[in-house]
């Protein structure tokens, strides 16, 4: 039995128990490497054309459609860089000299663009609210001021406060204007629904780990017909699109813990919505001068509650409440220990020192209401110890 209270599931969640033994055997009877060619091995090709057909099938595409890859660091790269290279594979590449994305993107999208710029590339990022959600307009405005633009990458849900994008709404704009689109949706994988046609995207970004599958495996929605060029040269693997020995166990695990996710997505998500509610609320009511980050509730991610307290480092109040039985975070798992202060919460539009008191609470499918009343008497007890 685990000892603490768990509410960091947007850093990672537990592996299913099903996944798991949906994943065992391919680590040991069925080892063998789906790219040879007698029949074990064929065996194993089946089940990774089946795992990709149940992928396809869940986000609305093709099977051939889907690249499996290490996780969402790795399609994020790949969906820039590969995007990118394949404008110049098509000789447009002094045609398609810009990208537009947002400040607030997990750190895959933006160190990627940094590097792109370095490369030579323009790349706009749009402002966003105190919610931190970009305004559709703005990025109509952008489209029609570079009709060089080879890419916009927006993400759906963000990792750190939770607001949702509107996704939909940029994605009918990027086909009006003939730009690929492509949308980093880590952090809403199993809390919200992934139809890649109703969300207008051209390239979509999973891994699996945030789903409660196994980490180091994720996969990249590639749209056919937008220029693409691999990253990874080798092997054939992926349709040439990305070349190393397929993770079939991980693969098999990320199709059945989507498959999980997506079969109960509505139950699982009223249960979340009702106890981020109870608190939020109740972190407003007892915690003097606590500051809710992102967007309210209905354009907010179901299980996602994440604060900014009255002159108290972020840091500290984990420490203390890790004391008491609770895991929490401060924002991105990429960026734990940082000294610095979270480059979505500056977006915001909030100071250095609010930013640095952040505590990001994320619920899982085993939080309980019981779990939830025994933080809201635990954090008012720190937050009152701290206070000067």
């Amino acid at each position: 039995m685990n000892e603490y209270i768990y509410l960091d599931h947007a850093a990672t969640t537990p592996l299913d128990p099903v996944v798991l033994g949906a994943m065992q055997p391919y680590f040991t009877d069925l080892f063998y490497n789906s790219s040879s060619s007698y029949g074990p091995a064929q065996a194993n090709k089946s089940s990774l054309d089946a795992a990709r057909e149940l992928c396809a099938s869940i986000l609305n595409a093709r099977p051939g459609e889907i690249i499996f890859t290490s996780g969402g660091s790795e399609s994020d790269n790949l969906a820039l860089k590969g995007v990118l290279a394949g404008w110049l594979k098509l000789g447009k590449a002094q045609e398609r000299r810009h990208l537009i994305t947002t400040p607030v993107e997990h750190h895959a999208v933006l160190y990627s663009a940094r590097n792109l710029e370095e490369e030579g590339y323009n790349v706009t990022y749009l402002a966003v609210d105190a919610t931190g959600r970009v305004d559709p307009a703005e990025v109509e405005e952008i489209l029609a001021l570079h009709p060089d633009t080879a890419l916009i990458s927006i993400m759906l849900a963000n990792n750190e406060i939770g607001t949702i994008q509107p996704v939909a709404e940029i994605g009918r704009l990027a086909r009006r204007y003939g730009v690929p689109f492509h949308s980093d949706a880590v952090q809403a994988a199993g809390l919200l629904p992934l139809d890649v046609e109703a969300l207008c995207v051209d390239l979509l970004t999973l891994s699996a780990h945030k789903f409660y599958g196994p980490k180091g495996v994720g996969l990249l929605y590639l749209r056919r017909g937008t220029p693409f060029a691999s990253q990874i040269q080798g092997g054939s693997q992926e349709r040439n699109r990305r070349a190393g020995t397929e993770n079939l166990p991980g693969i098999i695990g990320l199709a059945e813990a989507l498959r999980l996710a997506y079969a109960n997505l509505e139950r699982n998500t009223y249960q979340l919505e009702a106890l981020r509610d109870s608190l939020i609320a109740g972190v407003l009511e007892r915690v003097p001068g606590a500051i809710l980050t992102g967007a309210r509730m209905g354009l907010r991610l179901p299980n996602h509650a994440s604060f900014c307290f009255n002159a108290i480092f972020g840091e500290t109040i984990l420490l203390s409440l890790e004391e008491r039985g609770i895991l929490c975070s401060s924002g991105s798992a990429c960026a734990a220990g940082s000294t610095e202060a979270s480059h979505v919460l500056l977006a915001l539009g909030l100071d250095e020192e609010t930013a640095r008191t952040a505590v990001r609470f994320t619920l899982g499918r085993d939080t309980t209401q019981a779990e939830i009343e025994y933080v809201l008497k635990v954090l008012p007890q720190v937050i009152d110890n701290f206070q000067v």
